[in-house]
């Protein structure tokens, strides 16, 4: 492995380490939103024959392992290219390369779909505005508030956790009014959400597991931010871990509450939209209270893929992997990195009309689990083939969460399939013209100075 050079580079504008641990945490939660479950609980409900709140259990340990897997790699690493960096200085600069472009794909796609989301569902709410003066909008308020700071960015996100965690809190109110207002079967009643063994289908829990592991997909964009944090080496791995921890027990606890309101057996009248029937069971006006809390929770994740993915843009930026005039430079002002900001901002623009919601999905995990699959693939031969002594906790969570991931992507729809391999091999066109049929390095790793 070729040696990283840590020399700062003379007049350049850096990242500025400025979040703390909470800060990470909060950005992580709200990437991956605190009310991630309500969207595809009716999906989740179906394929699991009623055992939502075990799936999701299930899919925290897996996702867990990926996560434990970013956190280590973010110690040897603290690069703001993430899976990029790992993937390229551990196993091999091409394949590290590959890992960043399908990442690519996945950062540029999340804003883009809550882009599309955030604009449909204010147009219900304010339909005199039309859905294109809704796209323009949101757009431009996501990068005026990325450009303006990490920092910023921050306090916004600490503003929509609060916001939606008191509406989680109003809806469990509201929910445990309704379950011990109503009667039920005793224990039997309170176990079912986790096991019941009428409708107990071992496959068919595995099936919904590979839904529910997309609840936690996001958390990985906290190890995109290990240049402006305050003692990376520590905080990245904690706050990843932390950041599945959190998500996986709230969602559990949003899904059983769920669960007890409406039994697996009475069909939704949308299964897209079933929590939303749930809440407005438990008490009408969560109809409209759940719908502007998804509302807020879309726009927090644009916000904070967006912030994301001008981070990794930089990161391949500045190793050369992309054009580095462009997307290697920190603005000297408010040091983030201004251009990708905004060349964000114009994919979403652009995509919000031309792609549909449900095509942008689909298309989102590709390129997640690509990454997924090479960081836990740098973790092991990290800190396991290349450690002297092999060690069973730095060999179990790699391979355990190598495994989930390459499951999970086989099983992908063959739409996303697809265009993920359409846009792989086009970066892969890109690169072989970029190095004269990759004759050349097509890849110089940079890290900057660590800094207190």
């Amino acid at each position: 492995m070729e040696n990283v050079s840590t020399a700062p580079i003379a007049g350049a504008a850096r990242l500025r380490r400025t979040l703390t641990l909470w800060d990470l945490i909060l950005y992580g939660v709200i990437v991956v939103q605190p009310v991630a479950p309500m969207s595809v609980f009716g999906v989740l409900s179906d394929r699991s024959h009623g055992h939502v709140v075990t799936t999701i259990l299930i899919a925290m340990v897996a996702m867990l392992f990926t996560a434990i897997s970013y956190g280590r790699m973010a110690r040897v690493y603290p690069s703001a290219g993430s899976a990029f960096t790992y993937v390229g200085q551990e196993i091999n600069p091409a394949l590290g390369y590959i890992t960043g472009w399908g990442m690519v794909m996945d950062y540029l796609l999340n804003p883009l779909i809550c882009t599309i989301w955030c604009s449909q569902q204010a147009h219900v709410f304010a339909p005199q505005v039309p859905y294109w003066g809704w796209v323009i909008f949101f757009v431009l308020l996501f990068t005026e508030l990325n450009v303006r700071g990490v920092k910023t960015s921050a306090r916004v996100n600490a503003g929509l956790a609060t916001g939606m965690g008191v509406v989680i809190a109003i809806f469990f109110v509201v929910a445990a009014r309704y379950i011990f207002g109503h009667p039920h079967d005793g224990a039997a009643f309170f176990l079912q959400p986790f096991y019941d063994p009428k409708t107990w289908n071992s496959k068919a829990i595995l099936g919904g597991t590979s839904i529910a592991v997309l609840t936690y997909i996001g958390f990985d964009g906290i190890s995109t931010l290990s240049e402006e944090v305050e003692n990376p080496r520590r905080n990245i791995l904690l706050a990843t871990v932390l950041t599945c921890l959190v998500i996986g027990i709230l969602s559990a606890f949003e899904v059983y509450a769920a669960q007890l309101i409406w039994p697996a057996w009475l069909p939704f009248p949308n299964v897209d939209t079933a929590f939303v029937h749930v809440a407005a069971r438990a008490w009408h006006p969560m109809l409209a209270i759940v719908g502007v809390t998804l509302l807020v929770a879309n726009f927090g994740s644009a916000m904070g893929a967006q912030l994301g993915a001008a981070r990794l843009l930089y990161g391949m930026g500045r190793s050369e992997a992309l054009p580095k005039s462009f997307f290697g430079k920190v603005d000297p002002q408010r040091h983030v990195p201004r251009n990708n900001v905004i060349f964000v901002g114009l994919i979403a623009l652009i995509g919000a009309f031309v792609m549909s919601f449900g095509l942008g999905a689909q298309m989102l995990n590709f390129g997640a689990l690509i990454a997924f699959m090479g960081v836990n693939a740098a973790a092991f031969i990290h800190y396991f083939v290349r450690a002297e002594e092999k060690k069973l906790t730095h060999f179990i969570p790699p391979v355990a969460g190598f495994c989930i991931c390459l499951l999970l992507w086989v099983n992908l729809s063959h739409t996303a399939i697809l265009a993920g391999v359409t846009w792989m091999a086009i970066g892969i066109s890109f690169g072989a013209w970029k190095t004269h049929g990759f004759r050349k390095n097509l890849i110089n790793f940079e890290l900057p100075p660590d800094e207190a």
